[in-house]
C-alpha cells in the first residue's frame, strides 16, 4: 500500500520559548505521529529554518536542522528531502514547505507569482494618505512542486501548499499588537488575506491547468493546509468541479478530494471553539483515482486550538492532525 500524506507541523524550529515546549520535548511526539502515518511520500508545512554559525542578514546560512532532528531514527531519516529555498538559495526562517519521498525525485520547482502577475492594491482604512497609494500586494509562501517517480504510477506531481491564514493582515495605522483601531480596520485585513489565500489557490490551478495542457492523463496529487474547509473557494479553484465551470469537457482535470470517504463525525484536522475543521487536504487528479483506497485524518490527539488563548500555551503536538491517503499500489521492499 502506497501512503501519501500532509502535516503541517506548526512551526517546527529548535529556539528557546517560554510558552512552547522545547524541540527536545516536541521530537518523540512529532517522531510517533510520523512514524504512524508508515507514508512514502510527505508534505510538511511550518518546517522553520535554523541560522549557521557563519550566517548574516547580507550572507544567509540555514539548514533544515530541528526537521533532521525530529527525522533521525525513522526511516524518513534516508528519504530524498527538497524544500523552499530563498532567492539566496537557503531554506525561509519561517514556515518552510518540505517534501520528502521513498522514491526519486526528479525535478522540483516553487512559484510565487510565476504563474500571476503581482497585484495592485490601494487600502482604504490606512491612515497615512501615503499608505493610500496603490501597492504591490504579494502572498508571503510559494507553491512547492516536485515530480517524483512511483513505483506501477510512473511520474507523478506532488504540490505543495500553505494557503495564508484566516488572520486578518496588517493594515499600517489600524492595529497596536492584536487591537485593533476599528472595525472596518479588522474587516479591509481579513479581505486581504482572503485575496492572498485565493490568488495562491488561483496560481496553483493555473500551474495544474498548464500541466494537463502538457500531459492529459497527468498523475497529480494536491496536498497541504489550505485554511480552508471544503465548498469554500481555495478548494473549490484547485479542484475544478465540473458543478463550477459548468463545462463537462474539463471532466479530466477535476481533482477529487481523498476526505469524501471519510465519516463526517471524523472528517477535520484542526479544532478551534468546540468545532472540527477540515484545513489540509489531499486532492488527485483523475488517473490516480482509480488507485485510491481511503483516507485517514490521526485526529485523537487533537487539542482545542482556541484554548490555551489566555496564556498562549502551546502543546508539543501540532495544532493539526495529520492526513494519510492510500493507494493500491505496491511498494518494493
Amino acid at each position: 500500500m502506497l501512503n501519501i500524506a500532509t502535516f503541517n507541523v506548526e512551526n517546527l524550529d529548535d529556539k528557546p520559548s517560554s510558552n512552547k515546549p522545547s524541540l527536545a520535548e516536541r521530537t518523540p511526539v512529532l517522531r510517533a505521529a510520523l512514524n504512524r502515518m508508515d507514508a512514502q511520500i510527505i508534505c510538511l508545512q511550518e518546517v522553520h529554518g535554523q541560522e549557521l554559525p557563519g550566517h548574516t542578514t547580507r550572507d544567509p546560512e540555514r539548514d533544515l536542522a530541528a526537521l533532521g532532528a525530529v527525522l533521525a531514527g525513522t526511516p524518513y531519516e534516508t528519504f530524498e528531502r527538497v524544500s523552499t529555498l530563498t532567492s539566496d538559495n537557503v531554506p525561509y526562517n519561517e514556515r518552510n514547505l518540505v517534501i520528502l519521498s521513498a522514491f526519486p525525485v526528479l525535478s522540483f520547482e516553487q512559484y510565487r507569482n510565476d504563474h500571476i502577475d503581482t497585484l495592485l492594491y490601494r487600502r482604504v482604512t490606512a491612515t497615512d494618505p501615503k499608505d493610500g497609494e496603490a501597492k504591490v500586494l504579494r502572498w508571503e509562501r510559494p507553491i512547492l512542486h516536485a515530480q517524483i517517480q512511483v513505483p506501477v504510477l510512473g511520474k507523478v506531481h506532488i504540490i505543495n501548499l500553505h494557503l495564508k491564514s484566516r488572520l486578518a493582515t496588517n493594515v499600517p495605522g489600524q492595529r497596536e499588537g492584536y487591537l485593533w483601531r476599528s472595525a472596518a480596520g479588522w474587516a479591509e485585513g481579513s479581505f486581504l488575506s482572503s485575496i492572498k489565500r485565493v490568488g495562491q489557490a488561483l496560481e496553483t490551478r493555473v500551474l495544474i491547468d498548464s500541466i494537463f495542457d502538457q500531459e492529459p492523463d497527468a498523475r497529480i496529487l494536491v496536498c497541504g493546509d489550505f485554511n480552508a474547509g471544503p465548498g469554500e473557494v481555495p478548494v473549490e479553484t484547485i479542484c475544478g468541479r465540473v458543478e463550477n465551470t459548468n463545462n463537462p469537457a474539463l471532466r479530466s482535470r477535476v481533482l477529487v478530494s481523498c476526505s469524501r470517504n471519510i465519516p463526517d463525525s471524523v472528517r477535520f484536522s484542526h479544532y478551534h471553539h468546540g468545532h472540527g475543521n477540515l484545513l489540509d487536504h489531499v486532492l488527485m487528479s483523475q488517473a490516480v483515482l482509480p488507485y485510491f483506497r481511503y483516507g485517514q485524518i490521526h485526529n485523537e490527539n487533537l487539542h482545542d486550538e482556541s484554548l490555551p488563548f489566555m496564556s498562549d500555551l502551546k502543546y508539543p503536538e501540532s495544532d493539526h492532525a495529520p492526513f494519510v491517503a492510500a493507494f493500491d499500489v505496491p511498494i518494493p521492499d
